[in-house]
């Protein structure tokens, strides 16, 4: 069984990551500053259900190969750590320009949440996410790798929801001075920095 400490880790730095201003979190927010907060929580439940699929890739993928192999198991952390650092690189290259005083067209709540789930599943870079970043909360010793995965995959999925969920309530609330603010943007692409870099220091020590 995954330890308290393990649990509350993961939750810490998982939150981190639901609120680093990624894709699906820009979608959401233009669902909500545009249409209301009803449709960036339907983009979440979309978004979040799309994980799922990922959650099984690699569960079924990685843990027999994980099970009995320290130095492949050392060799995918360290792979996790350079991958997260790259994303950083890459976006302290990208353009910082979102446009939130555009309109985003109105869709009903099923297509929101269809097109939430398709968006994350044809993803292939959550999947090599994923395989980045649950390593560093599995407990390599036991015999239950595939378990301890179905359980960090349910609590991000859960966790990710509600502060999702929550982001799309702050951005309905906010939407004019957001998009109003012209230094938004930037502070957005500091954040997302600063997180991926940190949580690969985190997965290297």
């Amino acid at each position: 069984m995954i330890q308290t400490e393990t649990i509350l880790a993961f939750l810490s730095t998982s939150a981190l990551l639901a609120i680093m201003p990624g894709p699906d979190v820009i979608y959401v927010l233009m669902q909500s500053i545009s249409n209301g907060k009803k449709y960036g929580i339907a983009t979440a439940l979309g978004l979040v259900s799309g994980v799922i699929i990922h959650t099984l890739l690699v569960a079924f993928g990685v843990s027999e190969i994980l099970k009995h192999n320290n130095t492949l198991f050392f060799v995918i952390k360290l792979f996790g750590a350079f991958y997260l650092f790259y994303l950083a690189y890459q976006v302290f290259k990208s353009s910082t320009n979102i446009d939130l005083s555009s309109s985003v067209p109105k869709k009903s709540i099923f297509s929101l949440v269809k097109q939430g789930f398709i968006m994350n599943v044809l993803n292939p870079k959550v999947t090599i996410f994923f395989l980045a970043f649950f390593p560093a909360f599995i407990d390599n010793s036991l015999n239950n790798i595939k378990e301890q995965i179905f359980i960090l995959g349910a609590l991000f999925i859960v966790q990710t929801f509600i502060i999702f969920s929550l982001i799309a309530i702050l951005a309905d609330k906010m939407s004019s001075f957001l998009r109003k603010n012209n230094s938004f943007e930037k502070r957005l692409q500091i954040i997302q920095i600063v997180v991926f870099i940190g949580i690969g220091i985190f997965i290297l020590i």
